[in-house]
């Protein structure tokens, strides 16, 4: 996009500055960054070209997509997986160290979620999270070397820091590819690697039990060998994962076009690279980013469950091996309850109906963990397994929060404090865990029901939020919108060198949904 005359320059005012003018024109940085691809693109889009494109677009970032969640999942659990393969022996850690490890991660996560959103806005996504993923492979691979518990805890310092950048990455990059109804589906497949890493970290976790050798002991294997899978997925992101559709190497010019112009119905743009200070703000004050952060916290309490769950079948009676292999009905769980979730969620376009739903299980898996005799260990083992069903519930918060969410500085702000949140509710719930509570661990099993029951109540309170917002923009009388007659400077197409005026469509303004009149919340 061409640069202004010193003339333009000075008729230049920010979005926020016209709110009384009309036909104003605007600095490019103002506005998305996908505006470029579709100036002039006025008619409708043709409904089996957008098709095309989206698969397109599945096949070549979808595989990369699940194919990281599956490894972080797996490399952020492998310290639970060696709870039983030796490192508490190895390293010599007390059972307060031991959740201390766990602590340290989120707390970490926390410390560097609000930077690595700002990097992940300013620089490439796709080659931020690549960066990211090598540091984390190398502090993986670290934990073999390893001998006390200092060296763990720097080490899980690491891995917490770099993954900040995954999950905020994903859901930017999933607001920049899918419309809103395609990013309930999206995240749900993403996010079920979950349940693919706890099975596919049962298979290594046991055919690390037969590895035999002198100085390196199972759990060390099984650090190095995820850790070298971290490290060539870091390669395939770097050569392979495109950073916006604006620019992504598998498309061509007309089929990017295409693939912004699917985004009009979002009303939330591909991105913008500028930093805008009242967008957070705007996110600070309203009520549902602190809605969503809440939930965030209390649905992951229960999630300190990721380090315990194997400790805590090993303590129903079963052998190492028994455990090691239980493990991978976990992740078949998780699969078949996310599938389910947002298939019906997509299809009944109920985000919230269908989460609070899920949770029952859950709040059901509580309650009888508690009251069951301690002698019937089936009976335990399967209020275990319940409790991984209100997972759903979580992922479909990933895709709403980002699809009643609009202005990328306002999204990345949000998307920082739901996932710092996320942060504290996992930091907060190690500490349940403690040695005077075992074996029936009364306590912990409580508050985690109690935070099931109140996640129930958020997802509600949220829906209704949102329900009587769009009731309110409803029954606003019609009226001049200055957000209608924008326009950018750029050099005429022609190939002159003159400049023209382009007039921006409203939805690539780069403005947040309180600013724009026709955004409507999904619920």
């Amino acid at each position: 996009m061409g640069t202004s005359t010193d003339s333009t320059e000075e008729k230049r005012v920010s979005l926020e500055e016209k709110h009384d003018r009309a036909g104003v024109e605007v600095s490019a940085t103002e506005v998305d960054t996908g505006a470029a691809l579709v100036y002039g693109e006025h008619g409708e889009l043709d409904p089996a070209e957008s098709l095309r494109v989206r698969r397109k677009i599945d096949y070549h970032i979808l595989p990369l997509m699940c194919i990281l969640y599956w490894i972080q999942f797996m490399d952020k659990t492998t310290l639970g997986s060696s709870a039983i393969l030796g490192i508490r022996e190895a390293t010599h850690l007390t059972t307060n160290q031991y959740v201390r490890l766990g602590t340290i991660f989120y707390l970490s996560y926390l410390a560097f979620e609000f930077p690595q959103n700002l990097a992940l806005q300013r620089f490439p996504v796709a080659k931020w999270m690549s960066i990211n993923i090598f540091v984390w492979a190398v502090a993986l691979c670290s934990h073999a070397a390893c001998k006390n518990f200092g060296g763990l805890f720097a080490a899980r310092l690491v891995l917490g820091m770099c993954e900040g950048s995954i999950t905020a990455g994903f859901m930017i990059v999933s607001s920049m590819f899918y419309t809103r109804t395609e990013q309930t589906l999206r995240v749900g497949y993403w996010f079920l690697m979950n349940g693919t890493a706890q099975i596919i970290s049962g298979f290594i976790s046991f055919g690390t039990l037969h590895i035999k050798t002198t100085h390196f002991e199972p759990w060390q294997w099984l650090m190095i060998i995820t850790g070298v899978l971290t490290f060539f997925t870091s390669l395939s992101f770097w050569f392979l994962f495109p950073d916006s559709p604006t620019n992504a190497w598998f498309l061509t010019p007309q089929e990017r076009a295409v693939a912004v112009m699917r985004l009009k119905v979002n009303q939330t743009g591909v991105e913008n690279k500028h930093f805008k200070k009242e967008q957070m703000i705007e996110a600070l004050l309203d009520p549902k980013t602190w809605l969503f952060a809440l939930f965030s916290a209390l649905d992951n309490v229960p999630n300190s469950l990721t380090n315990q769950r194997q400790i805590i079948v090993s303590s129903f009676g079963f052998t190492t091996l028994q455990t090691t292999l239980l493990g991978c009905v976990d992740g078949v769980v998780e699969i078949v309850t996310i599938w389910t979730g947002v298939t019906i969620a997509a299809k009944m376009d109920s985000r919230a109906w269908v989460a609070f739903v899920y949770f029952i299980p859950n709040l059901l898996g509580t309650i009888l963990v508690n009251v069951l005799p301690w002698s019937n260990k089936v009976g335990l083992l399967f209020s275990v397994w319940l409790t991984g069903v209100g997972t759903t519930g979580f992922v479909l918060s990933l895709s709403w929060v980002s699809a009643v969410t609009a202005g990328h500085t306002k999204r990345v702000t949000t998307n920082a404090i739901m996932l710092g949140a996320y942060c504290v509710g996992n930091s907060a719930g190690p500490f349940m865990w403690q040695a005077q509570y075992k074996p029936r661990n009364h306590v912990p099993w409580t508050v985690i029901g109690v935070c099931y029951a109140c996640c129930m109540f958020l997802v509600l309170a949220i829906r209704q939020l949102l329900i009587t917002e769009n009731k309110r923009r409803d029954a606003a009388p019609v009226q001049d919108d200055v957000y209608d007659d924008v326009y950018v400077e750029r050099l005429a197409s022609d190939g002159s060198g003159r400049m023209e005026k382009v007039k921006v469509d409203k939805e690539f303004l780069d403005l947040t949904d309180r600013q724009n009149r026709d955004f409507r919340y999904v619920y």
